[in-house]
C-alpha cells in the first residue's frame, strides 16, 4: 500500500507541475518502522521534512527573483524601444523637410 500511495502522490504532483507550469517540490518519507520515521525526523539522518520545506522556500524565492529581474528587463527594453522609436520619427520628419 505504501508504494501505491507514494506513486499516486508523485503522479499527482507531476501532473500539477505540468498543468500549471510551476515547479513542485516533493518530500515524502516512506518508512517501514517508527524508528525509521524518528531517524528521518531529525535523530540520525537530519530532519528530512525541514530540508524539503527549506528547498521549497528557496525555490519560491528564486522564482520571485526571476520574475522581478524579467520585469525589470522588459521595462528597460520597452523604454529603449520607445526612445528609439521617437528618434526614428524625428529623423523621418527632418528628411521630409
Amino acid at each position: 500500500m505504501r508504494v501505491a500511495a507514494s506513486a499516486e502522490a508523485t503522479r499527482g504532483l507531476g501532473e500539477a507541475a505540468i498543468r500549471f507550469g510551476i515547479p513542485v517540490g516533493f518530500g515524502l518519507l516512506t518508512c517501514d518502522t517508527l524508528e525509521q520515521a524518528l531517524d528521518r525526523a531529525g535523530l540520525k539522518s537530519g530532519n528530512k521534512g525541514f530540508e524539503a520545506s527549506l528547498s521549497a522556500v528557496e525555490m519560491a524565492n528564486l522564482r520571485a527573483t526571476e520574475k522581478v529581474t524579467k520585469g525589470a528587463k522588459e521595462e528597460r527594453n520597452s523604454r529603449a524601444s520607445a526612445k528609439t522609436g521617437g528618434q526614428r520619427q524625428a529623423s523621418k520628419k527632418k528628411s521630409r523637410s
